[in-house]
């Protein structure tokens, strides 16, 4: 039994590589959620400055609409920094990179598009065919 692995044969043999991934990624994302901050802030203090009318005035929704899609990027960018760390809290549980539902291994292209995967295509798809 390997002791790193604790001799799970789904663990990716380079698991400290995917670690190392896993936060880099992390890292970029916290640096874009505070960049997004900055702007989401900047655009409230612009548009409290020049105090504008939203709904009659077209620069006011332009810039109303620029601090709903600031807030809706913000948004995605926690939710994916949520999944970043279930990703590597799966990794260090030594759950990462098998489904929790069949057992089989999560293909390597999935992990890289979502990292905290906890399901196989297949056992995903047959969840969401359950579903009428």
């Amino acid at each position: 039994m390997d002791q790193e692995t604790g001799g799970d044969p789904y663990l990716p043999p380079e698991r400290e590589d995917v670690r190392r991934r896993l936060l880099a990624e992390r890292g970029a994302t916290r640096e874009r959620m505070d960049a997004l901050s900055r702007d989401f802030e900047a655009i409230v203090e612009a548009n409290a400055l020049v105090a504008v009318d939203d709904e009659h005035d077209p620069e006011g929704a332009s810039t109303a609409f620029e601090r709903a899609h600031v807030a809706s990027l913000l948004t995605q960018a926690r939710e994916h920094l949520a999944a970043l760390d279930l990703a590597v809290e799966r990794l260090e549980a030594g759950e990462y990179g098998r489904c929790e539902r069949c057992g089989k291994p999560i293909p390597t292209a999935r992990l890289e598009v979502r990292p905290a995967a906890t399901t196989c295509v297949g056992c995903a798809g047959g969840s969401a065919g359950l579903r009428r």
